[in-house]
């Protein structure tokens, strides 16, 4: 630059290895020197962009993205960030509206469709999320980030057996080896895919150790899996550490419920559902299990009103309308109605 003042590239690498060194005020000095010498140069744009998201001025920083987008058009990384930015801001609907403009020019860009599949996500729509980031593993199929989100989005459409596989195959990378979230996403899918057996295999494997001691939500699916299994011992000891992690919470005193009711203690049963219930009062399996303890007693009145809880609570549980008919009938048959 002493020889030269004028070379525009200098001015850049200036800009950025200012950048690097954390002195943004003097970087942006440079770049806007360099954009002054040549105003579509792609890189002065793009670092200036990249400068004022260091200090967190993202509408300046979207828009020098937007011109480098402009001026290189080539180049999907420059629509990529923009976006990005526009998601930062919260303009969510804006951001999928520019990224959509661009499909037919970046047809082949696996970046673009998984931003669009974050942003289908960000607005609930995990079914279009599963279709973006299944089309933008096929265009990189060795991105293991895409098909991390594919994986999330599958669960999210209940596709549990495509989503375990793609589990299983991200745990076999020995950069995810032992991944927690991972092997939560496994279970949780085996458990719904009704592979029990296997799903305990990961669950004691996630419950072991000093973090799986801490780990609530791991405790809690190895209890309801060991109930399904009749893994009495399992349910017993899962239920006294979620308890003990998480008091507040209902699940523990719902394990120990079924637990006492598998070994015939209904009374013991009963009072932990009435614990359950007081963490969470509209806890339709509670008021279930409740409501079929007390018919099992002959006290249909309280039983019907537990079960039309249970039902208010999940209407669209059709096990529970045909539980309550069933205890409505026995009580009008109880009380000489029939």
């Amino acid at each position: 630059l002493a020889v030269s003042p004028t070379v525009v590239k200098a001015h850049v690498l200036r800009g950025r290895i200012l950048i690097e060194r954390g002195l943004i005020e003097d970087a942006l000095a440079s770049l806007q020197r360099a954009e002054a010498l040549d105003p579509t140069n792609v890189e002065a744009n793009y670092y200036q962009a990249i400068a004022y998201e260091r200090v967190l001025k993202r509408e300046d920083a979207l828009t020098y993205f937007m011109k480098a987008a402009e001026y290189d058009p080539s180049n999907p990384q420059y629509v990529l960030a923009a976006s990005e930015v526009l998601i930062d801001l919260g303009r969510t609907q804006e951001a999928e509206a520019y990224l959509e403009r661009q499909t037919a020019r970046f047809e082949n860009n696996a970046g673009i469709r998984q931003t669009l599949g974050h942003l289908a996500m960000m607005r609930d729509d995990a079914t279009t999320a599963a279709v973006m980031f299944n089309e933008a593993r096929l265009l990189a199929p060795d991105d293991s980030a895409i098909l991390e989100d594919l994986m999330r989005a599958q669960v999210a459409v209940g596709s549990y057996g495509e989503a375990e596989m793609n589990a299983a195959r991200l745990l076999r990378d020995p950069a995810n080896a032992g991944r927690r979230d991972l092997m939560q996403v496994q279970a949780r899918c085996l458990t719904e895919l009704n592979r029990m057996v296997e799903a305990r295999d990961v669950l004691v494997v996630l419950t072991g150790g000093l973090e799986g001691a801490g780990d609530t939500e791991a405790w809690i699916g190895l209890g309801n899996v060991a109930y399904v299994l009749k893994d009495l011992n399992r349910v017993r000891a899962a239920s006294t550490r979620v308890i003990a992690l998480a008091p507040d919470r209902p699940d523990g005193y719902m394990l120990k419920a079924l637990w006492h009711r598998r070994m015939g203690d209904t009374d013991r049963a009963l009072l932990e559902v009435e614990r359950t219930l007081q963490r969470s009062p509209s806890h339709a399996s509670a008021l279930t299990l409740k409501g079929i303890m007390l018919a099992d007693r002959g006290q249909y009145e309280a039983a019907r009103i537990a079960l039309g809880s249970a039902l208010r609570a999940d209407p669209s549980n059709s096990d529970v309308a045909v539980l309550l008919g069933s205890v409505e009938q026995a009580e009008m048959v109880s009380a000489g109605e029939l």
